[in-house]
Formats: C-alpha cells, sequence, structure tokens
C-alpha cells in the first residue's frame, strides 16, 4: 500500500486547483480566471482502495513580487514542498515558460523529491508542447512527463495511476471516505470569496477577503445561520462588490449559498455583508492568519 504527501507547484493561472478537483472528484479548491486564486496550503485526498492513498497540498501559483501579500503566500509553497513526499509540477502548456518557471525549477532540484511533470490543457492543442517538454524534461529530471486536460478529464487517470508510485509504502492517513480535511468555516469563506472574485475585476478581486462573524445551527429546522463579511481595502471598492441598487452582493449571496447548500449536508442561510480593512494585505497579524 503507497501513502504520501504531494505538493502540487507552477504558475498563477497553470490549473493547478481544477486539477486536484479533477483527481479527487469533488470541489476541494476553488477556481477563477483571476490569477492566484488560491492563497492557502489546500489539503485534498484521493484515496484508491487496492493502491494507497495522497494527500495533496494545492498551493498559491508561484509569483515573483517583493510584496508582504505575495512573500506570505509563497511560504506556504515552500512549506509545502519541505513537508512532501512527491512534487507534482504543474505546467500551462499554452503560455511560454516564463521567469517564475527558472524559480520553481530550482525550488523542485533543490528538494530532491520525486517529481512528475504535468503539461496541462492539451485540450487547446498547444503548439509549443514538444519544445515546453523537452526544456523542462531536461532541467528537472522529472519520474514522469504526462499530458492532460485538468477540464476535459484527460489522461487523468494515468497521472493519478503515476502519482501513487511516486508516493512511499505506508497506511491510509485518513479514512477513506474523506476528500479534504478543510474545517467548515474555512470552507464556507472559500466559496463565498470564488463567488465574489467571479463577479469584480481588475484589482478588486486581490483586495478581498472574506471574515466569517459566526455560525448557528438550528436543529429543529436543520439550518446552519452564517454571518460572513466581504472585507475590501478602500472604501471605493465597497460600491464595486455591492453593485447598483445591492445587485452584485445579491448575487454573490445567492451563488455563494447554493453552492454551500450542495456541500454541506445542512440547510445554509447566509447573511453577506461589505466593509473596508484599510491596507489589510500589509498587517502581518491579519496575514499570518489568513494566509496559513
Amino acid at each position: 500500500m503507497k501513502s504520501g504527501f504531494i505538493a502540487i507547484v507552477g504558475r498563477p493561472s497553470a490549473g493547478k486547483s481544477t486539477l486536484l478537483n479533477t483527481i479527487c472528484g469533488y470541489k476541494i479548491s476553488i477556481t477563477a480566471e483571476t490569477p492566484q486564486t488560491t492563497r492557502n496550503k489546500i489539503r485534498g485526498i484521493y484515496t484508491d482502495e487496492d493502491k494507497g492513498q495522497i494527500v495533496f497540498l494545492d498551493t498559491p501559483g508561484y509569483h515573483i513580487s517583493e510584496k508582504k501579500f505575495n512573500n506570505y503566500m509563497m511560504e506556504n509553497v515552500h512549506s509545502s514542498i519541505s513537508e512532501a513526499d512527491a512534487i507534482m509540477y504543474v505546467v500551462d502548456s499554452t503560455r511560454e515558460l516564463g521567469k517564475e518557471e527558472q524559480e520553481i525549477i530550482k525550488l523542485v532540484n533543490d528538494s530532491k523529491k520525486p517529481l512528475i511533470l504535468v503539461l496541462n490543457k492539451i485540450d487547446t492543442k498547444p503548439k509549443n508542447i514538444m519544445e515546453i517538454r523537452g526544456l523542462l524534461a531536461v532541467n528537472v529530471k522529472p519520474e514522469a512527463v504526462l499530458e492532460v486536460s485538468a477540464l476535459k478529464n484527460e489522461g487523468i487517470e494515468l497521472l493519478k495511476q503515476r502519482l501513487i508510485e511516486a508516493c512511499p509504502d505506508g497506511p491510509y492517513m485518513y479514512p477513506p471516505d474523506y476528500y479534504t480535511d478543510q474545517e467548515p468555516e474555512f470552507r464556507m469563506a472559500e466559496v463565498i470569496r470564488e463567488k465574489a472574485i467571479r463577479r469584480v475585476k481588475d484589482e478588486v478581486p486581490h483586495a478581498i477577503y472574506v471574515e466569517m462573524a459566526d455560525t448557528d445551527y438550528d436543529a429543529e429546522t436543520n439550518t446552519m445561520f452564517v454571518r460572513a463579511f466581504l472585507t475590501v481595502e478602500q472604501e471605493s471598492q465597497k460600491g464595486f462588490v455591492i453593485g447598483h441598487q445591492g445587485e452584485t452582493i445579491k448575487k454573490i449571496r445567492i451563488g455563494a449559498q447554493r453552492e454551500l447548500n450542495n456541500i454541506f449536508p445542512y440547510k445554509i442561510k447566509l447573511d453577506l455583508r461589505v466593509k473596508v480593512n484599510k491596507r489589510w494585505r500589509r498587517k502581518d497579524y491579519l496575514l499570518k492568519g489568513i494566509l496559513k
């Protein structure tokens, strides 16, 4: 029996979170077109009862920046690699290799851990895939190079097999019916944030975090009452999140509530509001709590 931790690394928008969700068969990590949607170290669990169990550590997209917010996210990438038994390096095969790729190559090579190189988005029939494949294979010396489409579920079965083979021998770390170990409040906050960043644009998605105010379960009606705040950095950003006559915040609330009702075994009633925490991305005490 195989069992191990696998860190998922790659540039922003490489499709890491979509790939995690496809492998595990459940929505574990939120997704959006906005780069660096993933901020935390997200655990997803895949179990093949005949072969073993993989605990994935999904990480923020590797991005070079001196901003404090980004540095905290990059700490999650580094710590995930140090905790992992093996690494899955996901590359967007539709884009040219960038400067971040050089940094990731150094990280995975320095780790000296088994590496599976995954070229994602092959359903778009990328023109330079052979060049990208050859260049990366020479520089990182992976145990396998696999071409997949996380979106179309192509090449996933072979990928699962190679990932399990990369894990050490060992017993299950979680019961076989587990697909994540995230706390309910964290999952709620992430779903709310996903619905919000899909409704706003420009810099506003990066300026949003979700503050869970309180939850109250009513056993008689099997209902969880949830109160949360979409928090932004500036007063001017509130209007983008609220929208004309409150239409945007209403759509965010309805979309989040609908998805949360599909996730949890109780009915969700969501009270969602907007507030400002000025320059929150520069506050260490807050970042340490949010980006973990």
